[in-house]
C-alpha cells in the first residue's frame, strides 16, 4: 500500500527557472526534491519524528517563463529585476537569472504517520508550507492538502487523476545510454535528440514543402538529475550550514520527457527518488530501476 500527501494547485512566484546548467524552463527536479526534503525536516522537528518523504512527483498545470521577445527579435531575453533600489533611487547592478511563475500539484509518498495523526499532520503541512520557499520561489497559495492511499500500480489511476490536467517529467536516460553505446559522447548524444532538422521537398506541382522533425518523437528536454562530488567532504569558509560537511559538485544532466500523467501506467514511471552512490560520489535523483 502506498500513501501520498497531495498538495494541489500550488502557486509559486519567481521560481528559479534553471532546468539544467545549460537551459531554462521548468525548474530542475533537484529543486523540487530539495523543497520536499526541507518540508520533511520541518515536520520532523515539530512532532512527526518518524515521518519520511520517500518520493515525489510534480505535475505542472501552468508555467509563465519570464522572457521577452520584441518584434523582429530572433531570440528571447530574460526579464530581470533589480530590487531593492539603491540609496540614490537607481536600480543596482544584478546578475541575470531566469525566473518563472508556476501552478503545480505535488504528490509526495510518505511513511511514518499514524492513522490518528492525519488531521494534525495536514494542519502542520499547511502551517509550514506558508513559511517556505519552493524551487527558489515564493509560495503564494495552495489548495487544501489531502491524503491518498492506493494499492500500488493497481490503483495508479486514482493518483494520476489528482495530477490532471498537467505534465510530469519522465526520465529518458536510456536514450542517452543507447547513443553513447553507439559511440557518441554525452553532449553529442543529447544534442542529437534535441536538434530540430528542417528539410525541404519539391512536390509534383513544383511547390517547395518544408518539414521539421527530431530524431525521436516526444517533448524531450535536458534535465538535471543530481550532482557529482568533485572534491572531498570538509568545511568551507562562509558555508551556509556550519554543521554539515561541504563539497564542491557539478551537475549531472540527462534527457527527460514531459508527458501527461494519464499516459503513465506504473508508479515507478511517475515518482522521483533520491539516492546516494558513495562509491562514485553521485547524489542522484532517478525514477525507474531500468535507468539505474
Amino acid at each position: 500500500m502506498n500513501r501520498f500527501l497531495i498538495v494541489p494547485r500550488l502557486k509559486v512566484h519567481n521560481a528559479n527557472a534553471l532546468s539544467s546548467p545549460y537551459t531554462i524552463g521548468f525548474p530542475a527536479m533537484t529543486a523540487w526534491l530539495g523543497g520536499v526534503h526541507a518540508l520533511q525536516r520541518k515536520l520532523n522537528a515539530a512532532s512527526f519524528t518518524e515521518l519520511r518523504f520517500s518520493a515525489c512527483a510534480v505535475s505542472c498545470h501552468q508555467i509563465d517563463l519570464q522572457t521577452y521577445q520584441g518584434r523582429g527579435d530572433y531570440v528571447q531575453s530574460i526579464v530581470g529585476t533589480g530590487n531593492p533600489l539603491d540609496k540614490t533611487g537607481e536600480r543596482p547592478s544584478f546578475i541575470e537569472e531566469a525566473r518563472c511563475h508556476l501552478n503545480v500539484t505535488l504528490a509526495i509518498e510518505y511513511q511514518g504517520v499514524g492513522m490518528g495523526d492525519t488531521d494534525a499532520f495536514l494542519a502542520a503541512v499547511r502551517h509550514h508550507l506558508t513559511t517556505m520557499k519552493l524551487a527558489g520561489g515564493d509560495i503564494l497559495s495552495f489548495g487544501n492538502p489531502e491524503l491518498l492511499k492506493i494499492d500500488g500500480d493497481i490503483e495508479f489511476g486514482k493518483l494520476t487523476r489528482k495530477l490532471m490536467p498537467g505534465y510530469v517529467l519522465l526520465e529518458r536516460r536510456e536514450l542517452m545510454a543507447e547513443a553513447m553505446r553507439e559511440g557518441q559522447d554525452a553532449i553529442d548524444a543529447m544534442l542529437d535528440y534535441l536538434t530540430v532538422h528542417h528539410r525541404s521537398q519539391i512536390d509534383a506541382d513544383g511547390q517547395v514543402m518544408w518539414s521539421a522533425e527530431r530524431k525521436t518523437k516526444g517533448w524531450l528536454v535536458p534535465i538535471a538529475t543530481g550532482f557529482h562530488g568533485v572534491g572531498e567532504l570538509g568545511l568551507a569558509e562562509q558555508q551556509r550550514d556550519p554543521h554539515t560537511p561541504h563539497r564542491f559538485a557539478e551537475s549531472l544532466v540527462t534527457l527527460g520527457e514531459f508527458v501527461m500523467p494519464y499516459r503513465l501506467k506504473r508508479l515507478d514511471d511517475l515518482l522521483w527518488r533520491g539516492r546516494y552512490d558513495a562509491d562514485n560520489n553521485f547524489y542522484l535523483i532517478e525514477q525507474h530501476p531500468r535507468n539505474a
